[in-house]
This record gives C-alpha cells, sequence and structure tokens, in this order.
C-alpha cells in the first residue's frame, strides 16, 4: 500500500518507518518543502514530497500536524481520499479552540468540517510515538497492547485496523467519529498501555469532563 504523510514530525517520521518496515511505500511531506526532508529519504527509506504531492501519491494519507496547521491542508487532493487522523489538541500549543474547550466537537469532527470530502478515520493519537515503535508484540500474546481508533467509514477502520495489526497492536473500535473523544488527550486511556480487554472496558466506562471545572 502507498502512505502519504502529511506532517514530518515524530508521529510521522514514526508511522513511516514501520510502515517501511511492514512492506508500505512512503512519502512524507511538511510545511517547509521536501528540500528540508532530504536526510530522511536514506535514513527511513520513505519518498519526499509536498502535501500534495503526498496526497495524490498515497492510497491512504496520514495527517500528522499540529491542529493550527488543518487549514493548510490541500482540501481538494484530499477529498474522496481515506485519511487517518493522528491530530491531537494542545491548548498550550494550539491555543484555546472554543467548540474543544466547551466539548461541543472532537477534533476529528473539526478535521472533518475542514475537509468535507475526506473519508477520515482517528487513530494513532493516543500512545507516545516512542512505544509505538517499542512496543509492538505479536499476536497471541497475552501483554499485547491495544490501540483505540474511531470512523464511520468501513474501509478506513480496517485500513487503521491492518496497520495496528502489523505495527503489532490489538484494535478497539469506539464507534463513530464522534466518539473519537474516549481517548482524546486527558481521557484514562490516552497514552496508557493497555490490553484489548482493558482498553474495551476503559472506553466504555469512559465520561466527558466537566469543562467548567479547571
Amino acid at each position: 500500500m502507498k502512505i502519504g504523510i502529511i506532517g514530518a514530525g515524530f508521529v510521522g517520521r514514526a508511522i513511516a518507518e514501520l510502515a517501511i518496515k511492514t512492506g508500505h511505500q512512503v512519502m512524507l511531506s511538511n510545511s517547509r518543502g521536501p528540500q528540508t526532508l532530504f536526510s530522511l529519504r536514506s535514513m527511513i527509506g520513505c519518498e519526499t514530497g509536498t502535501a500534495s504531492e503526498a496526497t495524490l501519491f498515497g492510497d491512504i494519507v496520514v495527517i500528522a500536524v499540529p491542529l493550527t496547521a488543518i487549514g493548510q491542508l490541500p482540501v481538494s487532493a484530499l477529498s474522496g481520499k481515506q485519511v487517518i487522523d493522528a491530530v491531537n489538541y494542545y491548548p498550550e500549543r494550539d491555543g484555546h479552540i472554543a467548540e474543544l474547550d466547551k466539548q461541543t466537537t472532537t477534533t476529528s469532527e473539526l478535521l472533518s468540517s475542514h475537509l468535507p470530502g475526506a473519508k477520515i478515520t482517528k487513530a494513532f493519537n493516543a500512545i507516545p510515538m516512542t512505544q509505538l515503535v517499542s512496543d509492538g508484540l505479536p499476536a497471541g500474546n497475552a501483554l499485547r497492547r491495544a490501540l483505540p481508533l474511531a470512523g464511520n467509514d468501513i474501509d478506513g477502520k480496517r485500513i487503521a485496523t491492518g496497520l495496528y495489526e502489523a505495527f503489532g497492536f490489538d484494535t478497539v473500535d469506539a464507534g463513530a467519529l464522534s466518539e473519537g473523544w474516549r481517548f482524546e488527550r486527558g481521557m484514562p486511556s490516552y497514552c496508557v498501555r493497555m490490553t484489548k480487554d482493558e482498553l474495551t472496558i476503559s472506553l466504555d466506562e469512559t465520561r466527558r469532563l466537566d469543562p467548567t471545572v479547571v
């Protein structure tokens, strides 16, 4: 499979590295241009390009940029694409976003509003990237870590599940894209090692934080 990745920070590079190791082709991109990614071509073995080029390259596209950068994404090129959303909301980095602070939407729904034609699946946001690289285990291992996803598209979930599996993780489906809040930053399962059974229970028992409590 060809995977285009928009964002070449820790998240984009970790996913690229694992994807290449498991037999996929990858093109990395960032906002500064492919010339700034020159060393990654030989270090990781990926292609590099602009965000639009990575989008056209990929059978799927991983969005791994700060939330404040989603307005710069190539909207037209992403229309109809399978998109994996690995974006998180950090107010200290992104500034306060009223809809997210009031919990009237989720990060993925916010992204979807910017990319109305894309088929978005929330995945790869609830694990530190060092652990994504280090924690994978073979299927059937009792200690195998599980990762959550959410989305409205069956094929998108299948693709994300396949990548989780290839990277050494079980999957727990949290439901529709609107349920992605269950594993956003600050929730009990966010970046916490859990088995499939533990994560299933945690997601089911998770309740929204009270936005009036500071």
